[in-house]
């Protein structure tokens, strides 16, 4: 057989062995348009993240994407429903803390299992929330709002009751020995809007969503819950360097109902990957904060299990636990 019949035959092969994958490659894996479901209502991180990952399935792939808000319950309610869909690939979530990581220590029951009752495919990375305060309280640091809290008493807003904001607001009271008020909403748009109107003291939120407000001095930055300072938010310090060792990441990935054709799994991870790789996406996440980190969807499913042992205790000890 003469070298150029080798190569041909090794090339039909290889097609034919690449040919039993429906999905082998990135691109669009339904003929139907795909629901990415969001735990939150609009304008939150978890919310624009899915957005732009719903945007650019489209325009990069074909894949027609949608956004579908469902909030409440601290996430369970658009888990729940997602977990109970058809693993044919046209429901996926936008997963968080919120359902995956908080909810199994939260409740005492769930509708679904945070690890069986899905196929995680993709992470798209984490965020880090922080401290704001109104700036007419003239608050500049922690000592002034522990300061401020015991004698007068602060309320702040939270995305929700078992939301990670509000277990960060938890952290700290327990943290610096003080008790403020919490006042949950159905994601932190509507706890932001009632900041502005002046309703609330404080909020807790994703650094860079507040990009804007921070930069406008509609806010005081009191401190951001990551080990170190953000680089895009240099003088702002964090809690441990103002002597408390607060720190709470958001996480956020893509996930699906149990049961999920492994290599159309596997086409979804890989058409994320290449957005999330994409110089445009990756300036736009770091704008909101948000910093990638690619894993496998082995390594995912791996990461969403060990998450709900990691925080179990800083639940238990803000005492959010529900029924």
């Amino acid at each position: 057989m003469t070298s150029s019949a080798i190569k041909s035959t090794f090339a039909l092969t290889a097609a034919l062995f690449c040919g039993t994958a429906a999905y082998a490659d990135p691109g669009a894996w339904s003929t139907e348009p795909v629901r990415i479901v969001v735990t939150f209502p609009p304008g939150g991180t978890s919310d624009l993240v899915a957005r732009i990952v719903a945007q650019y399935l489209e325009s990069e792939f074909g894949q027609k994407a949608v956004v579908d808000n469902r909030p409440g319950a601290g996430g369970t309610v658009a888990a729940d429903y997602v977990a109970q869909q058809a693993p044919d690939g046209t429901t996926l979530i936008l997963g968080n803390n919120a359902p995956f990581t908080i909810a199994p220590t939260q409740f005492e029951t769930l509708p679904y299992d945070p690890v069986s009752s899905f196929t995680h495919i993709a992470n798209l990375g984490a965020s880090t929330p922080g401290l704001f305060v109104q700036p007419s309280l003239g608050i500049s640091d922690l000592d002034g709002f522990i300061a401020r809290a015991n004698a007068e008493g602060i309320t702040y807003g939270s995305s929700g009751v078992g939301s990670i904001t509000h277990i960060l607001g938890q952290a700290v009271d327990t943290a610096m020995g003080i008790e403020t008020i919490h006042v949950p909403y159905q994601g932190s748009a509507p706890a932001i809007q009632d900041f502005r109107a002046g309703v609330l003291e404080a909020f807790y939120d994703s650094m860079a969503q507040n990009s804007a407000m921070i930069e406008d001095k509609e806010v005081v930055p009191l401190a951001v819950a990551a080990p170190e300072r953000s680089k895009r938010f240099p003088d702002i310090p964090t809690f441990r360097e103002q002597g408390y060792d607060v720190v709470i990441e958001n996480w956020t990935g893509l996930s699906g109902p149990a049961g999920m054709d492994s290599e159309m799994a596997q086409t979804i991870h890989d058409s994320v990957e290449q957005i999330m790789a994409m110089p445009a996406v990756i300036e736009q996440m770091d704008q909101w904060g948000i910093a990638h980190t690619e894993m496998s969807s082995e390594g995912f499913t791996a990461f969403v299990a060990n998450t709900i042992s990691v925080w179990q205790p800083l639940i238990e000890a803000a005492k959010v636990n529900g029924g």
